[in-house]
């Protein structure tokens, strides 16, 4: 073996005795050029005491040193068994740190979980390591510290503070190395939590994803926008039912999003992965609402449409039955005429209370979204109204007419002699030949019409008279009458009336 440290100097204590004195010399002076270090021989304790204070010399050197060699040797022992078992633990610690550096983060909830419960129980087993080494550590300086309870004017010597002075540095050593690992260990700790928070992030925002996206496209197929009233409501409560089944997601994609601002708030690593996420989620759920939105206007505007064009179809059956109910024997007389007219007014009146013109403003603001069927019936509606107008015009025109025509007033005609034959006129007969030829002026002064004069006008009655109207009249039953009613014009009236 070989003694720890260089020596520079040995003193050599002879023996009392003189075999041993003897032998001691002759071994000193055959081996003197084998040693490198200076060998001095004292010949009593006094001359080691010149050399080395009583303080630091054995009670068997005459010194007031208390030592004990097995103490020493327990003691030695401890500490390098102590000195080691903290090289190992920093070593271990080492090793494993550079192992969480180098691990890749997994890409999935279950595989990040499963690393997470691995480093975690890994670094809990270092842990207890690291306990059980500061605890055999803080064991061995309470050892060394026990010397000076022993008794009162006990002082610890020097390898036994040497000893100590070990032990605190390996301890402190042992301190400085959990610190660092536990630091470390808490930044690694916080980099597999938050990528398990990305990681179901990223799993609920794709089932997220792909809800809304089911959503979106069961919304885009509704492009039907109806070809009735009763359709364009069954298609607002289509609407209505998606936009309410959609509500759910719509929430869960809004706390989501709050969710990954979250995230951004608490300086999560993946931040630049986490905001276009929660961006894309918003932008999905506007596009739906307004896309909803856009669906239920023009849903509405249809239903307004074809609301409108229903107004008018009724108002139109209505009002040509309220012409063809109009007898014409009624209108003969000044009181029928005007009562008639009022009809005719008050029904006008309908059309400007109902506000059916609001069908042509509806059509020429929507026109790009209606379909070509919805575009016929509005304007077969429009041309059917502007028909049943002018027919109430020309009939408010003729009843006006009707209405404001006077009864000729009587004109007295001197009665002829020979019809009044009570009582004979006072007055001078008049020569016999005065009276024929005055009948005889009045006759020649009042034109009578031909044969042929009389059939052409009879004709141009036939023609006036002749326009008829075709009234279409849905029955109850789904069927359809049809009723013809001939238009009575203001000569047909005027000729009945005189």
């Amino acid at each position: 073996g070989a003694f720890p440290g260089n020596l520079q100097l040995v003193l050599v204590l002879r023996p009392s005795r003189f075999i041993q004195r003897t032998i001691a010399d002759i071994g000193i002076r055959l081996h003197r050029d084998d040693f490198k270090m200076k060998i001095v021989m004292l010949n009593s304790l006094s001359d080691l005491h010149g050399y080395v204070d009583k303080g630091q010399l054995t009670c068997e050197l005459g010194g007031s040193l208390q030592y004990c060699h097995s103490q020493w040797i327990h003691h030695r022992t401890a500490i390098e068994n102590f000195a080691v078992t903290v090289k190992t633990t920093a070593q271990m610690l080492q090793k494993f740190g550079t192992d969480l550096a180098e691990t890749e983060l997994p890409n999935d909830v279950q595989c990040t979980k499963d690393l997470l419960t691995d480093h975690t129980e890994k670094h809990d087993k270092l842990k207890d390591e690291l306990k059980l080494a500061m605890k055999q550590g803080n064991t061995l300086l309470s050892c060394i510290k026990d010397q000076t309870n022993k008794t009162e004017n006990h002082k610890l010597n020097p390898d036994e503070m040497e000893n100590q002075t070990t032990v605190e540095r390996l301890l402190a050593q042992l301190d400085e190395t959990e610190n660092a690992f536990e630091q470390f260990w808490s930044k690694h700790h916080l980099k597999l939590e938050q990528c398990l928070q990305l990681r179901h992030f990223e799993q609920d925002f794709r089932e997220v994803k792909v809800s809304l996206d089911s959503l979106m496209e069961a919304l885009l197929e509704l492009l039907d926008i109806g070809d009735s009233v009763g359709r364009v409501v069954q298609l607002l409560k289509e609407l209505k039912s998606l936009q309410d089944s959609a509500q759910g997601s719509l929430e869960k994609a809004q706390l989501h999003a709050l969710h990954g601002d979250q995230l951004i708030q608490s300086n999560h690593y993946a931040v630049d992965s986490i905001r276009p996420k929660c961006v894309e989620l918003r932008r999905i759920c506007d596009d739906f609402s307004n896309e909803a939105k856009k669906k239920y206007d023009i849903l509405s505007k249809s239903l307004e449409i074809h609301t409108g064009i229903d107004k008018i179809n009724q108002w139109c059956e209505t009002g040509v039955y309220l012409l063809a109910s109009q007898a014409v024997d009624k209108c003969q007389s000044q009181e029928g005429a005007e009562a008639a007219l009022q009809d005719i007014e008050r029904y006008m009146e309908t059309a400007k209370e109902q506000q059916l013109s609001q069908l042509r403003e509806l059509y020429n603001q929507h026109e790009i979204v209606l379909s070509d069927l919805i575009k016929a019936n509005v304007e077969n509606a429009l041309k059917r109204l502007e028909e049943v107008q002018e027919m109430f015009e020309k009939r408010h025109i003729s009843l006006k007419r009707l209405s404001a025509k006077q009864t000729r007033p009587v004109q007295p005609v001197a009665p002829r002699p020979e019809s009044s034959p009570k009582r004979p006129s006072p007055k001078t007969p008049r020569p016999p030949g005065q009276m024929p030829h005055r009948r005889g002026s009045e006759n020649s002064s009042t034109k009578q019409p031909t044969d042929a004069e009389l059939a052409r006008k009879k004709n141009i009655r036939k023609a006036k008279g002749g326009i008829k109207i075709e009234v279409m009249h849905e029955e109850s039953q789904g069927g359809s009458s049809h009723i013809l009613v001939t238009s009575e014009t203001e000569e047909s009236l005027s000729s009945r009336r005189s």
